[in-house]
């Protein structure tokens, strides 16, 4: 396995790594059981020869190093190339070059003879060699090349192995081959060269990135190549959070250490948010194996199958990859989804066909016409739910609240709260109106209620119904919250997109002391 998130994620658009987040990314990888990472290209850019300098403060435990590179230029002697050199001068225990497969590439873009592009291959591998380093030889467009001219393509392939490559990777590097042209020419590769040690680099340029991933191992390849989440030039590449686990769990191959899958797959959802993090983006909901709803059940008919056998929904346990199933309240919900949601969110035991479950269900559907989501914030449902089942109890009203915007950003905020039976009247300011309202929110209830102190905001989105059954325009916002073991959302609605914004915060305050006091009391149904 050889991540190179670090290099070929790193030409993703929006992409950027700090130098402390390459250390503490490879170090996430080495912990993960990853066989190489791919820090860099030392040549093209400074910042990755610092990163390779700042690494041999940090001795991996696995996982090698390797620099990155292109093979030496036309009519430059290796020993010339700084190309070549930059690599020898990182001082790593690997590297990795590509060469030109393609011979739309070598006569258009090198404008070199073909003759001489196999010289370029294999002398750049020697010199590697001749430095004591490990050499994985990407062989670029190798797909493409192979449909115009096989046996040229073939021939850089076996120039690079007989300099002493120890992996011929062959490359999909436009990310337009489909997966049974994939599979046809890794397998005719292998069956020309049967002692050759073949890998695998996918891009995804239509989306199967992945598949070509499994159909070049299922074809003969051992060695693959990858980022974390896919991130990449362009539309990405293989991601190795959906590769590995397929291999092991599907191929019945195994990657990484020899832990049991729940160990080492729950490391990689890990790493997977890391990566997220360092970027500063939200992850992917929808990402097989550790998304959050990667194991959702929405339907009614779904969510009450999944609960008399799993396997009838569900591919794997979710478990095996340190997941969980998630149960979806919605319109299209049925009541064995939203008993099930009480059971998991609430710790409640309910009959789906209970008159209170079938009127919390009428009322989330009436309100989702109006333009509410409850699928994305369930904490709100739940709210909807305890009510009507009578296990509701006020601890606090909004009375009335105001919003002053002020200069630049600056926003000022009060709100009266009824605050178990006494009249609480706060002021706030923040860095617009939202966080203006919270902040005086908070402070009208923190005093009665410390246990909100631990409560954060996390994240706040304001969305725009694109179908709702009125002819007044309306937000929805959706607010996240933390206390630093759980996460939570709510939703509010409105017309006025502080008053929306306001209804979201109240749910979320109040799904803290509502569930609080279920667990307090033990209540059961």
């Amino acid at each position: 396995m050889l991540d190179t998130t670090l290099r070929d994620g790193a030409q993703g658009a929006n992409v950027s790594f700090a130098l402390q987040d390459k250390i503490r990314i490879a170090l996430k990888l080495d912990e993960l059981g990853v066989d190489y990472i791919e820090g860099g290209w030392p040549y093209s850019n400074p910042k990755d020869y610092q990163f390779f300098k700042a690494m041999k403060e940090y001795p991996l435990a696995r996982a090698k190093l390797a620099a990155f590179g292109s093979t030496r230029r036309k009519n430059t002697r290796p020993s010339q190339d700084e190309s070549l050199n930059s690599i020898v001068k990182a001082d790593v225990p690997v590297a990795v070059i590509f060469g030109k497969s393609w011979t739309l590439h070598v006569d258009k873009v090198l404008e070199a003879t073909r003759e001489e592009n196999l010289a370029m291959i294999s002398e750049s591998v020697e010199y590697l060699r001749e430095h004591g380093m490990e050499v994985i030889y990407d062989a670029e467009h190798f797909y493409q090349g192979y449909q115009e001219d096989p046996e040229y393509a073939l021939a850089t392939l076996e120039a690079a192995w007989r300099a002493g490559a120890r992996v011929i990777v062959l490359a999909d590097t436009n990310g337009g081959t489909p997966p049974h042209e994939v599979y046809r020419i890794t397998a005719e590769v292998r069956r020309r060269f049967p002692n050759m040690p073949l890998g695998a680099h996918m891009h995804n340029d239509i989306g199967c990135a992945v598949a070509n991933t499994l159909m070049a191992v299922a074809a003969g390849a051992r060695h693959v190549q990858g980022t974390i989440n896919g991130i990449g030039e362009r539309t990405g590449n293989a991601d190795l959070v959906q590769i590995l686990p397929s291999l092991e769990l599907k191929m019945g191959l195994r990657v990484l250490r020899e832990e049991a899958p729940p160990v080492k797959f729950a490391k990689l959802r890990e790493v997977s948010r890391f990566v997220y993090e360092a970027l500063g983006l939200q992850p992917n909901p929808y990402q097989p194996y550790v998304g959050e709803f990667a194991f959702a059940h929405k339907g009614g008919v779904h969510a009450d199958a999944v609960m008399k056998v799993p396997r009838a929904y569900e591919h794997i346990d979710p478990q095996l990859v340190g997941n969980r199933r998630v149960f979806v309240v919605s319109e299209m919900a049925g009541g064995a989804s939203v008993v099930l949601k009480a059971a998991e969110v609430l710790g409640l035991a309910l009959n789906k066909r209970d008159e209170a479950v079938r009127r919390a269900l009428e009322e989330i559907k009436m309100l989702e016409k109006e333009g509410y989501s409850f699928d994305v914030a369930p904490a709100s449902a739940m709210l909807i739910l305890l009510r009507h089942l009578g296990l509701y109890r006020e601890r606090f009203r909004i009375l009335e609240w105001r919003v002053v915007t002020g200069p630049a950003e600056a926003s000022y905020a009060v709100v009266k709260v009824l605050v178990e039976g006494r009249t609480m009247l706060e002021a706030g300011e923040g860095v617009g109106p939202v966080h203006a309202i919270d902040v005086a929110l908070r402070k009208a209830l923190v005093g009665a209620f410390p246990e909100l102190s631990d409560v954060q905001l996390r994240d706040y989105k304001v969305i725009l119904p694109t179908a709702v059954k009125s002819t007044e325009s309306v937000v929805r916002v959706v607010s996240e919250f933390t206390d630093g073991e759980r996460i939570w959302r709510t939703t509010g609605v409105s017309s006025n997109i502080v008053m929306a914004s306001l209804m979201a915060l109240r749910d979320g305050y109040d799904f803290v002391l509502q569930t609080n006091s279920l667990n307090k009391n033990n209540i059961g149904r």
